[in-house]
């Protein structure tokens, strides 16, 4: 947030303070501050606020274009990195409790925006302007996980994430800050570069000047911070000064055109700064004291206190260390010395996820997620995913050695979902795993090796899922594809409205993923946009970071990469797969033509039926009529649609999309899409250079292709314009006549 009206100010009524300058030029002349004279010029990145500037994929309300995502910081830092710029990234680590009303606040507004969205993509079956636009779910931790794997140095905040970059920049002598955060003109650290004003191909942008500012309005460096807490910031709700500014505009407001840019916040920011000039006088001792000439209630004087306390650094000598708070934990009793000092310094690395929120602040947070608040079909993904959340809040505090007297301790979660109002957290109580013997402690997982332990590992994770049967599936298919395959099934598990072709989507994207070009997937075409599919294509996502803390709390049975959605989740490809599914395309189709890919994807889909029959849970087959939806759309009736050819008696649609039309019982036509050809016959035309990967056969042996030709012969045929499963897989089918209800998704 920064401070109220700072930065508006600076650029509109102080242009002088604001200087482009030319990144190449400032590594030049950069002279590192510190004894290290060897070390790079180094920018400190505030992760948080180039998100929504790194995320220029086109598509965006389907789940994440996550490959695409990837290429893009890529080529961001490698821009940096050639001109001899090293980049230090920093993230939230969790949300600050006296910043909890403003957070809350965003969380509101932003729920509001997702009401409009899914509103126009039930209306117009396309994804909504920029005006409406929302980052795909769980960008933030995955961003510190994507960059670390392009090796970069990454941190996450144990407190005040600006604090900690202002203070890690001071401490390194860097070359300066880019974000986007008023606060770091406050803060007597580096130059303050805006990210926003970037430009990445020549490398200029924006520096905002504190010095020059403050020979503008009048003001030693050392005032800033109570100016900042005047005005409004973070800490100091605008609302409570508001009498002290307004005392200050009627004494020291002077008349300026009306038609002056900016001229109200001129008066105000100009007339503040006379305010607190004329506070000092030369008997007044370091910065950071409040003047005693300053009337204020005592609530008020420690409120400010505390706001301009908040931008005292640590000094230069100070180590990292040194400059953040002492390690504490809310269940400090419930956890071994060694547990605690692991869980802060992966947190602090950015390698670890959940573990530390839970054990040292018993708090969770979850933000906006692309839910439909009108769909009472879909259950929110906080209420999907609360049973393997508990079971990890178990694994990390429920230990064998605790007294089972005690009272279990709860875990605090500000989790965002239709109905909640976030006025407090739920409380949230652990649940111990099933597994075959006692809970293992966390010290076994987390720092003892062999054979046993990396079992245990792998069956704590998979308890936490209740997939225990996945254990066998480990090391028969890619880890990736494990885990893949563990959410689905918990998904499944848990959402009784999820029907056998939504499973089918998520593990054909799963396994065609791996096979497609950035390219080709930049190159999907979609006919129309179903807002069910945006749902679950946004739970899949959040999904994979609970995979991520479940882990992390286990040991780290699976490499964190496997966990990555750019390894097992497109969301142009998850939709279109999605489309198909629910369209009544055979097997092989949805596969992409690849025998390959379908030995994969019926394993995958095999094991999955057998865990989840084991739990009553048979998935049914519900075909969504989504064709009939789309033909009560207006811009599908009136036949205006951007690169789709709309008409059902072409066989090709343009941008390349293919669809036919076959008769099913009582003369209705269905419509069944299918992939471009460019997406047909691949197997043997060497399209892809990198390697592919080669399961077992069906049977636990070696691939062998004739065996399989003949098994996809023999297990399914097309059957009016459906597909069948092979026999091991068929499930009962139910809702074969086909309803739309009026204004519902697909």
């Amino acid at each position: 947030m920064g401070v109220k009206g700072l930065q508006y100010f600076m650029e509109r009524c102080c242009p002088e303070s604001c200087v482009t300058v030319d990144l190449r030029e400032m590594v030049k002349q950069h002279v590192p501050k510190t004894s290290d004279n060897t070390s790079s010029p180094t920018l400190v990145v505030d992760g948080m606020a180039c998100l929504r500037h790194w995320y220029l994929c086109k598509d965006w309300v389907c789940g994440g274009q996550w490959n695409e995502y990837m290429s893009i910081l890529r080529r961001w830092v490698e821009t940096f990195t050639s001109v001899g710029i090293r980049l230090v990234f920093f993230f939230d680590g969790l949300v600050e409790e006296k910043k909890r009303h403003e957070w809350v606040k965003r969380r509101r507004r932003v729920n509001g925006e997702v009401s409009k969205l899914f509103r126009y993509i039930k209306l117009h079956g396309e994804q909504p302007g920029k005006y409406l636009f929302t980052l795909p779910s769980g960008l933030a931790t995955f961003t510190r996980f994507a960059l670390r794997t392009l090796g970069q140095d990454v941190f996450c905040s144990v407190q005040e994430a600006d604090y900690e970059i202002a203070c890690y920049a001071r401490r390194h002598g860097c070359m300066g800050i880019l974000g986007q955060d008023s606060d770091f003109v406050i803060y007597d650290s580096v130059p303050y570069l805006s990210v926003a004003k970037l430009q990445l191909d020549r490398l200029t942008t924006v520096l905002y000047d504190r010095e020059r500012l403050c020979r503008a309005i009048g003001l030693d460096v050392s005032q800033l911070p109570l100016l900042a807490c005047l005005l409004g910031n973070d800490v100091v709700p605008e609302e409570r000064m508001q009498a002290i500014r307004n005392s200050a505009m009627t004494a020291y407001r002077k008349p300026y055109d009306t038609a002056h840019s900016g001229a109200p916040q001129r008066q105000m920011v100009l007339a503040v700064s006379q305010f607190v000039s004329s506070l000092w006088g030369r008997e007044e001792e370091e910065r950071g004291l409040i003047p005693q000439t300053l009337k204020l209630t005592v609530a008020d004087r420690q409120l400010l206190e505390k706001g301009i306390c908040s931008y005292l650094l640590a000094g230069p000598e100070a180590s990292q260390r040194d400059a953040l708070p002492p390690i504490t934990s809310t269940f400090e009793k419930r956890v071994s010395p060694e547990i605690l000092k692991a869980c802060v310094e992966k947190h602090v690395s950015a390698e670890g996820f959940m573990v530390y929120n839970v054990v040292c602040e018993g708090v969770i947070d979850c933000s906006n997620s692309l839910e439909d608040e009108e769909d009472r079909e879909l259950v929110p993904q906080a209420v999907v995913y609360k049973s393997c959340r508990q079971r990890i809040y178990g694994l990390l505090l429920l230990n064998r050695h605790d007294d089972s007297t005690v009272e279990p301790p709860a875990i605090r979660e500000w989790f965002v979902y239709p109905g909640n109002p976030l006025k407090e957290p739920d409380m949230v109580l652990p649940i111990p795993i099933c597994i075959a013997r006692e809970q293992p402690s966390l010290d076994l997982l987390w720092f003892s090796s062999g054979p046993e332990v990396s079992a245990l590992r792998l069956m704590s994770f998979l308890s936490i899922f209740d997939c225990q049967e996945l254990a066998e599936m480990y090391g028969v298919v890619e880890d990736f594809l494990l885990a893949a395959l563990c959410l689905v099934t918990y998904v499944a598990l848990q959402v009784p409205s999820l029907c056998s072709e939504d499973v089918d989507a998520y593990l054909s994207q799963a396994v065609c993923l791996r096979l497609t070009t950035l390219q080709e997937l930049q190159q999907i075409k979609l006919p129309f946009l179903s807002s069910r599919a945006v749902q679950l294509g946004s739970l899949y996502v959040r999904g994979l970071s609970y995979l991520l803390g479940a882990n992390c709390a286990s040991g780290c049975p699976l490499p964190n990469t496997a966990l990555m959605p750019w390894q097992s989740f497109d969301g142009q490809l998850f939709h279109s797969k999605y489309l198909l599914a629910h369209s009544g395309t055979e097997q092989m189709v949805l596969l992409d033509n690849l025998p390959s890919s379908l030995a994969v994807f019926l394993q995958l889909r095999e094991k999955h039926v057998e865990v989840c029959m084991k739990r009553n849970r048979v998935l049914q087959s519900r075909p969504r009529a989504s064709l009939l939806e789309r033909s009560h759309s207006p811009r599908y009736r009136d036949g205006h649609t951007a690169g789709v050819d709309n008409c059902p008696d072409r066989g090709e649609a343009s941008g390349g999309w293919r669809r036919g039309s076959r008769q099913r019982g009582g003369g209705n036509n269905r419509v069944k899409l299918q992939e471009r050809p460019a997406h047909r016959g691949r197997g043997g035309g060497g399209q892809y250079s990198h390697p592919r990967f080669h399961p077992p056969s069906l049977d636990g042996s070696g691939q062998n292709l004739s065996s399989l030709s003949e098994h996809t012969r023999s297990g399914w045929r097309p059957s009016r314009g459906r597909y069948q499963l092979a026999p091991s897989l068929l499930l009962p089918e139910c809702n074969s006549t086909l309803t739309v209800r009026r204004g519902a998704e697909d």
